[in-house]
């Protein structure tokens, strides 16, 4: 576990994701919950948004925010996001698609001037378990939405952390304890430095309760062979079609604040 604090924590990781933000430019975003795993053509767990208000956290590079506005027709898009390259990047997707927004550059356990009980749905699409503080982002989230709203979140399943594909033996071995959680510094994530907070499944779902939003659904995606390119098809890739068919790539949880 890191000894660091959590402003080193937003530092550090802000000056990551500015670098590899192209690296990740239109890649996790809705309709598709996580690499190899259910869409939202095939879950089906968004209701009606004409003219609902939406809120992104860890908004990348906007591909969910246009997606929700043109075609779930949201009438107001909000996003935040903690590095400057991804605002900039969602602000020049959302104007390509002729999207109006509104985005904030802040890391996703603060608030810089979200309005509170303001809308009808939160959405983080692969990007909540970048949060130092979970706790506290999702008491956010509970203060930004309207009694009644929903939260819906992707996430890598946190047994997919732990499993590594040994080319020696040709099997898959866990490379480390599930139980062990972050912060962790890796010093050559993607080629950057970067603090990473591994999670078990039952610190999110307990996380949710805790912030007061009632659970409503938790998927373990199974592996998605649509969205399967050929290369997928090789163990060692981190997502793979082998190692997705062990373990699923992601989880996804719904929950409502209570009418």
């Amino acid at each position: 576990m890191a000894d660091v604090g959590r402003d080193k924590i937003v530092a550090i990781n802000q000056k990551g994701w500015n670098t590899v933000a192209p690296q990740f430019y239109g890649g996790t975003a809705l309709p598709k919950y996580g690499p190899l795993a259910g869409t939202e053509d095939d879950l089906r767990l968004i209701d009606n948004l004409k003219g609902k208000a939406v809120l992104e956290i860890g908004c990348g590079s906007g591909h969910t925010l246009a997606y929700l506005a043109k075609v779930k027709e949201a009438g107001e898009v909000w996003g935040v996001d903690l590095s400057q390259e991804q605002i900039r990047f969602s602000r020049e997707h959302l104007e390509r698609e002729k999207t109006t927004a509104r985005l904030f550059l802040a890391s996703m356990d603060e608030n810089p001037g979200i309005p509170e009980a303001h809308f009808d749905w939160v959405f983080s699409i692969y990007s909540l378990g970048w949060t130092p503080d979970l706790g506290r982002t999702l008491a956010l989230v509970h203060s930004y939405l309207k009694p009644g709203g929903k939260f819906l979140f992707s996430w890598e399943h946190p047994v997919y952390q732990c499993l590594e594909y040994r080319s020696q033996a040709g099997e898959y071995a866990f490379a480390r304890p599930y139980l062990q959680e972050g912060p962790e510094i890796d010093p050559s994530w993607k080629g950057v430095e970067i603090v990473l907070h591994p999670r078990t499944l039952s610190t999110y779902l307990n996380g949710i309760v805790e912030a007061g939003l009632v659970l409503e659904k938790v998927i373990e995606s199974e592996v998605n062979l649509d969205q399967a390119r050929e290369k997928d098809l090789a163990p060692e890739r981190w997502y793979s079609v082998p190692r997705a068919r062990l373990m699923p790539t992601t989880f996804i949880v719904k929950a409502g604040k209570p009418a």
